[in-house]
């Protein structure tokens, strides 16, 4: 039976301190680098051409344009962090469906349901939604009338190409998306003589009127969604050898040699809480009036370096080699390359590799001084993405960051937290004023609420959506800690303890005393269980003490604990924190099963195969349960077990998750198999990749959609299956698969403890290794049954050859 605790929690602050703590939030995130479309200086521009030839593995190419009606699975995306856009590079007709990250609809949406949850639908929760609709009419370069047609995506350089020939002369074309100019650029070049004649539009999708302005030679749109979010976009052109005009609402070209084209957007959106979320001193068509026609005042040239030199700063971090492929596999396209590697079941290592990189790319074009990306990253096809595009945080929003650390891309990190921090003191007076509502069945049986939680689903309002998810609250704490780890940042670490130490008061006053008996001993014991919740998404509505909460608050207790260590404050609540982690129960493996439990019970009360891996959190992405001796054996097995009957066939997510389970086991076939089945290309909506890339989710028979989370799941099971560290310990190759094992490298890995490894390995074994403190001191190096001890002062370096005798 289960009792209340009888320690009670701290004191809750009155709604008048949440609100006043809401505005010092607010303000602190505000001064964060939290997303805004604000004005900012020029932007320095390279002294010298940084442009590469592309290189294998970087650059993937397709023989036809994309389809209008099938932007999502064939549209090349690009994108500066905030702005994005998918490009279809049709000859004729080039079109760019183009995304702001705060374009949202809904609010706050704080009014409870009858069941005690927040409404989960569009008109008050709200979605993500597209910012407009860009077309470069080019009415005689229609498909039928060109041959050779060639585009691409250049990973390394962040740019979008296209060419083919027409009547002898060769046209081509780069889109790009700046960050340092905040604008979207296409530039249209040819060789041979030839002219661009045609039109350019810019629409809304939420019924804007756009207007030209002849003298200020752009168009604009602006306008207010019912939530009183104001949003604009503008768009200008020049050209060369001919002239460009406003005509009307369009802006039109005749008889160029040459043709750039500028556009960018953007809303009010503000990251702070006492302002509802808005910046009322920003015009926001005004300001992309301000952009493109500062970005004009450039060449495409220098346009184009300056973006091309701020990717390649990011991108080029980490290179990639898993192996050579084939001349006849290097002679696919990229579409024939995954329909062949499927048929054919044999391996493509720069395909593989490509992938990895995709996925970085992917990053940095989504995350970057902006919100976090979201179930569709920065790129939309429509109005009504599935779930709204939300930030679902019972897997997918962590997954997305799961692999930002490890793939030398921290910075892309600062999203996440930069928006946790933005939404933390509107979660926090929801938490106290709504937790505790008396229908709402996750509300605490102690009577008491302290701290914050959230929603499965959460938006860039505040508010929150579908049910309540208690430990949805550690588990962002545990992502944001293990940030930390990777980097030794204390200002990171200081700016996130007021969200750790919260959500430690929110478990404090949530746990439940009950006594369990040992199945050994049959000795009995008190411990401290989670109150009724439901595994995600899975099983019972109502169960207590379910295997994902206790490991997530175990976690979020140890990180808590840890911090104040680092930073010297709070030591007499760590010490509170201590005492509730040692008494949490944590999961037994069943007699009936063999399973590590999902549910304080031996039955299995759900789906075998479920898509949720929920009770092997500590498996990955924690590290509780470790095959290394240091966890009892039963324990590893009953994980081992129910990873196994969960299978090998699930959604793009669920097999990346699966894949890093795997790969802390050990197993390279299980993890690298998995690695190949998100690699299937997806046909009819089924489960797989798409021709662009995108990794499809199969919603319905026949229905496919795009959710992002697998794209970068996947390649952090590869980069786990490479390097394996914890703080204090890095393995070399736990997991390397044959389809890699004959040669390869990377470069870049970011290991927990505070350090970076470059990694060679030649038949399997590797070869050398440079390890780099980025703020870490001592680590183990391990390889097979070999340990070295390395001490590193920060910014040193040391290289390890040999390694493989």
């Amino acid at each position: 039976m289960d009792t209340p605790r009888p320690d009670s929690p701290r004191t809750l602050p009155g709604r008048r301190g949440l609100l006043s703590f809401a505005a010092a939030s607010g303000a602190l995130a505000a001064l964060g680098g939290a997303p805004a479309f604000t004005a900012s200086a020029a932007p320095a521009r390279p002294a010298d051409s940084p442009m590469v030839s592309k290189g294998t593995g970087t650059e993937l190419w397709w023989q036809a344009p994309a389809d209008d009606g099938s932007m999502i699975t064939q549209g090349l995306p690009i994108g500066n962090g905030r702005l994005g856009a998918l490009v279809s590079n049709d000859p004729g007709r080039e079109r760019l469906f183009i995304t702001d990250a705060t374009m949202w609809t809904g609010g706050l949406n704080a009014t409870l349901g009858s069941d005690g949850q927040f409404p989960y639908a569009r008109e008050d929760f709200g979605s993500f939604t597209l910012l407009g609709k860009l077309t470069v009419d080019i009415p005689d370069h229609g498909l039928s009338a060109v041959s050779g047609y060639r585009r691409a995506l250049d990973l390394r350089q962040g740019l979008v190409t296209a060419s083919y020939v027409r009547s002898g002369v060769t046209y081509r074309r780069q889109v790009f998306a700046s960050a340092p100019d905040d604008v979207l650029v296409l530039h249209f070049t040819q060789d041979g003589g030839g002219r661009y004649t045609g039109d350019i539009s810019l629409d809304g999708t939420h019924g804007e009127t756009t207007t030209g302005v002849p003298a200020g030679r752009y168009a604009s749109f602006g306008a207010d969604l019912p939530n009183r979010l104001r949003y604009g976009a503008a768009v200008t052109a020049y050209g060369s050898g001919g002239t460009v005009a406003v005509d009307g609402a369009r802006i039109s070209f005749r008889n160029c040699e040459s043709v750039t084209v500028i556009v960018t957007g953007g809303t009010d959106y503000a990251p702070d809480a006492a302002k509802d979320y808005r910046d009322p001193s920003l015009d926001p068509r005004k300001l992309a009036r301000t952009k493109v026609l500062d970005a004009a005042g450039h060449s495409a040239t220098t346009l184009l370096h300056t973006h091309v030199a701020d990717h390649r700063r990011l991108f080029e971090r980490m290179n990639v080699s898993l192996g050579t492929s084939t001349e006849l596999q290097r002679g696919m396209d990229t579409w024939e390359r995954l329909r062949a590697r499927h048929a054919d079941d044999t391996p493509d290592p720069e395909l593989e590799a490509s992938y990895l990189q995709f996925g970085r790319y992917l990053m940095i074009a989504g995350s970057r001084g902006s919100l976090p990306l979201n179930l569709q990253g920065l790129w939309l096809d429509g109005n009504a993405p599935d779930w709204m595009g939300d930030y679902h945080t019972d897997i997918n929003l962590q997954m997305n960051y799961w692999m930002t650390d490890r793939a030398a891309l921290s910075d892309c990190f600062d999203a996440f937290t930069d928006y946790c921090l933005a939404q933390l003191p509107s979660w926090t007076e929801l938490t106290h004023t709504h937790f505790n509502d008396p229908r709402n069945r996750y509300r605490n049986s102690t009577g008491r609420v302290a701290g914050w939680t959230v929603a499965v689903s959460t938006n860039i309002h505040g508010g929150m959506g579908w049910w309540w998810h208690p430990a949805g609250n550690a588990w962002l704490c545990n992502s944001l800690y293990e940030h930390y780890e990777f980097t030794q940042d204390r200002d990171h670490l200081a700016r996130i303890h007021p969200m750790l130490k919260g959500a430690c008061e929110f478990w404090e006053a949530r746990l439940l005393t009950t006594t369990v008996t040992d199945p050994v001993t049959g000795e009995k014991r008190e411990v401290l269980v989670a109150d009724s919740d439901w595994s995600p998404e899975h099983g019972p509505l109502d169960a207590k003490g379910i295997t994902y909460a206790q490991e997530l608050v175990w976690s979020l207790f140890a990180n808590y604990r840890a911090a104040c260590g680092v930073l010297g404050k709070d030591s007499a609540y760590a010490r509170t924190v201590a005492g509730l982690q040692n008494r949490l129960y944590l999961p037994q493996v069943s007699p009936k099963t063999g399973w590590l439990e999902e549910w304080m019970s031996p039955d299995n009360l759900g789906e075998t195969t479920h898509r949720h891996l929920s009770p092997l959190v500590q498996l990955f992405p924690g590290d509780r349960i470790r095959p290394d001796g240091s966890t009892p054996e039963e324990i590893v097995e009953g994980a081992t077990a129910l990873l196994t009957a969960r299978g090998m066939e699930s959604f793009g997510w669920a097999n990346a998750w699966r894949s890093l389970c795997w790969a802390r086991l050990k197993d390279a076939d299980e993890a690298y198999q998995l690695v190949v089945n998100n690699l299937r290309p997806s046909a009819d909506g089924g489960n797989g990749t798409a021709p662009n890339l995108f990794d499809i989710y199969q919603v319905e028979q026949g229905r496919g959609i795009f959710q992002i989370d697998g794209n970068f799941g996947t390649p952090a099971a590869m980069i786990e299956m490479l390097v394996y560290s914890r703080p204090g310990h890095v393995e070399l190759l736990p997991a390397l698969p044959d389809a890699w094992a004959a040669s390869g490298s990377i470069t870049g890995v970011g290991v927990r403890g505070g350090f970076t490894v470059d990694l060679s390995w030649k038949d399997g074994r590797p070869t050398e290794a440079t390890v780099t403190s980025v703020g870490g001191r001592t680590t183990t190096l391990a390889y097979g049954t070999g340990k070295r001890q390395l001490t590193l002062a920060p910014g040193r370096s040391v290289t390890l050859r040999d390694l493989g005798r």
